[in-house]
């Protein structure tokens, strides 16, 4: 049996807990489009999804990506060996009426783990697997999500299979390719329904100017960014018109946020966001919302290989500043299509020199791939929200 010295236990370090104990004797594959195979143990619910599979980079912060809008319709792969630790915290909402989390649910169709741990925390309210079973979304633990990793970045990103049942005997490879066959491809699901607001909601603060937010599944935290900063906040469903007016206050600004999906699908917001009327607004833009920005203007977009997912991705800004931030995206601007768009480059992945930041010749419109907010991930471009609502206030 193994066990935890008391110091590490101080610290927060728990004894690894054997995984079919901890797992209800389930089992669990991976399958993938191209006929790669992953077997391990199961974990969460008891069920069989499709989607894509993606990887995310990030050590911590774990509850906070399971319920990020934009992972709806994929697999999580979490590349870091361990996961689970600290448990899952209480996901009340807060005053505004927010989740503690970046939403209400767990988005993610499937999640693969090497290993998983009893969580140690004062604040835990469950573990993961009780939390995905909970949630009714399968995982596997036990799989080289080295290899796993590996094969992603070498191949790109690939749909695949999550299934989790008895563990004798496990489906056959003809089967679990036959569900992959039968479900759509990522790019034609409309997740919108899913993870967009039906309708307006006004999360008010006294006194403050009214900023507008084109919901495609934002994260809580960025809306509480907003909020912290003094602003009211307007959230609009994904399709709705941005109005110069809300309850006889004046809408100030505009915030266009991260979400699933390829950007060019979303035809409605994509219009929108091209009439004069809200092209007049400051305007920021966070992950999905750069993409649907520079689609308005006339840019176009691609999807990348295996994405940019996880909380320690590098970004150069023109001035020459590094900074670190956490990102969750599959698709890019093409840098070669803002020719005439009035936009330009803000910033760029010194990695793969891919389009990071935008911003426009008027002094409008600020757009940045990554997430200003660093829930979860480090917060050195949170100077990003502090711009855009001092153009907010000026124009209030």
């Amino acid at each position: 049996m193994l066990r935890t010295h008391p110091f590490l236990l101080r610290f927060g370090f728990s004894t690894p807990v054997p995984a079919r104990a901890a797992n209800r004797a389930l089992g669990a594959t991976l399958f993938l489009e191209d006929g790669t195979r992953f077997d391990g143990v199961g974990l969460g619910a008891t069920t069989r999804r499709v989607g894509e599979v993606v990887f995310t980079t990030g050590m911590a912060g774990y509850p906070e990506s399971l319920t990020d809008p934009s992972f709806r319709g994929q697999i999580l792969t979490f590349t870091y060996p361990l996961i689970g630790n600290y448990g899952v915290p209480e996901n009340a909402p807060d005053a505004d009426g927010l989740p503690r989390l970046e939403s209400g649910e767990v988005q993610p169709r499937g999640v693969v783990v090497r290993g998983t741990t009893a969580p140690n925390h004062w604040e835990s309210g469950g573990s993961l697997d009780d939390w995905l079973r909970a949630e009714n979304v399968p995982g596997i633990q036990g799989v080289d999500t080295r290899r796993l990793t590996e094969h992603l970045r070498a191949r790109g990103v690939v749909r695949g299979v999550l299934d989790v049942g008895p563990a004798d005997p496990r489906p056959s490879d003809e089967a679990l390719a036959h569900a992959i066959r039968a479900a759509p491809q990522y790019g034609e699901e409309r997740f919108m329904a899913e993870v967009a607001p039906t309708r307006p909601t006004l999360l008010a603060r006294r006194g403050g100017p009214v900023v507008a937010v084109l919901d495609c599944g934002v994260k809580s935290s960025i809306l509480r960014a907003l909020l912290d900063r003094g602003v009211s906040v307007l959230r609009l469903p994904f399709d709705h018109e941005v109005p110069t007016k809300w309850e006889g206050r004046r809408v100030a600004g505009l915030l266009v946020g991260n979400g699933p999906g390829d950007p060019a699908e979303l035809a409605a917001a994509i219009e929108e966001l091209g009439r004069p009327s809200t092209r007049e607004l400051p305007t920021l833009g966070i992950c999905l919302g750069q993409q649907l920005l520079a689609l308005a203007r006339g840019g176009t977009t691609f999807k990348l290989k295996y994405g940019h997912r996880g909380q320690n991705k590098t970004i150069c800004f023109a001035d020459g500043t590094a900074l670190i931030v956490s990102e969750n995206h599959g698709y890019a601007v093409d840098p070669r299509s803002l020719a005439g768009t009035g936009l330009e480059v803000w910033a760029t992945n010194p990695d793969d020199g891919t389009l990071e930041g935008l911003r426009d010749r008027a002094g409008r419109l600020l757009a940045l791939q990554g997430h200003p907010e660093g829930h979860p991930g480090p917060q050195e471009a949170g100077f990003v929200f502090d711009r855009f609502v001092g153009k907010v206030k000026r124009r209030a």
